[in-house]
């Protein structure tokens, strides 16, 4: 593959491959290749792609490696892909709304790049450093979709690479298509399992006018989660919905060393609205607050000035750093219907106190998406290698159990795979495995990831 990138884009040092053996994931144990490929344009994708399928070797597309799930880890060697060279905006059309990116661009400079323009890309899934191309891989979500939606709402076309070297172009600059199967949404979440995404073209929009937040204390959970129907019903632009537990604010405060206002109350909803006039998002914030109120908010704190805001939504977006730094031994993003958020985290819970593992529970209140981490501080490594999966299951199923599936937003990955039969039954896996058959007849392309085949 020297031959293809040039030997200083290839890394088969074994010292020097520690950093592409894993990802985010808390527990993720280091997996080798036996080399790093560092290709710097489509072309040479392709050119390795049918150098590996020829010669049938395990391939795994590798971002930032900011995943976790597994999903970048190379479980079965081979070689890791990364896309950390093809980096470059090729486009911002502002006539279209339209911006087209190589995978390895880092969602920070694209939203840069594009505000420079007076463009704006809306989603935020939380990690600036990650990888647009990472982000699509795994349909990322983030606090900003309760008005905005998923990754997959604003891909309108894709550049990507099958097994086989074959390039396809998915898409293009229209919002309105009925023309054959949709490709682009199919490759959309699948992991990197089907085909290597090169470049992504993704829809923008105008900047927001002015936003606002709201940090209101309940005295518990399930009063705080009454509350977001009621929020959402008053047709107000509200662009993320978080709740948060007193455990969570806690090790943030920890993490950031200074206090967060109105920490001492057990359950938070953080509400970001935008609106174009201040005196509309301020009409539109006193509504939000009324309706707090009047469902048992202990108080409504409305930050003022632009540092001040900066700071809790800073704070929120501290929180994985926060709770990583106290062991967590698992992380679940179980998503279940918006109702059913106070009554899915008490079922966990109880779980929690049966099995002597204490669980924090924060997530998106707009969505229902909530972010479990099973804790692990103090706890013998034994002792969780013998409770974790019964506690997955029983967690997982729950979750199903009320209308919900496994992950919301973080994939599969290979540390959530085991778990799939749980969300779908085997007509559905066996219809997956024909899919990656298609698209990848050798089995090549990210194996082990989303689900085993044989």
């Amino acid at each position: 593959m020297a031959q293809i990138v040039g030997a200083n884009n290839v890394i088969a040092e074994h010292d020097d491959l520690e950093s592409y053996c894993g990802d985010e994931s808390p527990t993720s144990k280091l997996h080798y290749p036996e080399a790093v490929v560092k290709p710097d344009n489509t072309s040479d994708v392709a050119k390795i792609l049918a150098l590996a399928n020829a010669e049938k070797i395990p391939v795994t597309p590798r971002g930032a490696g900011t995943g976790i799930s597994g999903g970048a880890v190379p479980i079965h060697g081979g070689v890791v892909l990364s896309l950390e060279q093809m980096n470059r905006i090729k486009e911002i059309d502002g006539d279209n709304f339209v911006v087209v990116a190589e995978s390895g661009v880092r969602l920070m400079d694209l939203c840069q790049a594009v505000e420079v323009e007076g463009l704006y890309y809306p989603l935020y899934p939380g990690e600036k450093s990650a990888f647009i191309g990472g982000n699509v891989a795994t349909n990322a979500g983030g606090m900003r979709a309760v008005r905005y939606g998923v990754t997959r709402n604003f891909v309108l076309g894709l550049e990507a690479v099958l097994a086989t070297g074959q390039i396809v172009r998915t898409g293009g600059k229209y919002v309105k298509c009925s023309t054959g199967y949709d490709l682009t949404q199919l490759l959309v979440g699948s992991e990197g399992t089907l085909a290597v995404i090169t470049e992504v073209m993704l829809k923008l929009s105008t900047p927001p006018g002015l936003r606002e937040i709201l940090w209101v204390p309940f005295t518990s959970l399930r009063q705080a989660i009454k509350t977001v129907p009621e929020i959402l019903k008053l047709g107000v632009p509200v662009i993320g919905l978080e709740f948060l537990e007193k455990d969570v604010i806690d090790m943030i405060e920890d993490y950031i060393e200074h206090k967060i206002p109105f920490s001492q109350h057990p359950a938070f909803l953080l509400v970001i609205l935008e609106s174009n006039s201040s005196d509309e998002v301020y009409e539109l914030a006193n509504k939000i607050a009324g309706v707090c109120i009047g469902n048992g908010a202990v108080d409504v704190y409305i930050p003022t000035g632009e540092h001040a805001k900066r700071d809790l939504l800073e704070a929120r977006e501290k929180m994985f750093p926060a709770i990583r730094r106290n062991d967590p031994i698992e992380v679940v993003d179980v998503v279940v219907p918006r109702s059913r958020i106070a009554d899915f985290v008490s079922r966990v819970k109880e779980i929690a106190i049966r099995y002597k593992i204490p669980i924090t529970a924060p997530g998106h209140a707009g969505d229902g998406n909530v972010h479990l981490h099973l804790m692990g501080r103090g706890i013998a490594s034994d002792e969780w290698e013998a409770k974790i999966p019964k506690m997955m299951d029983e967690i997982y199923g729950t979750g199903v159990s009320m209308g919900g599936t496994i992950s919301g937003e973080h994939g599969l990955g290979y540390e959530k795979k085991k778990y799939l039969s749980i969300a779908m039954d085997d007509q559905k896996i066996n219809l997956l495995k024909k899919l990656k058959r298609t698209f990848d007849p050798n089995l090549i392309l990210n194996p082990g990831k989303v689900f085993d085949i044989d």
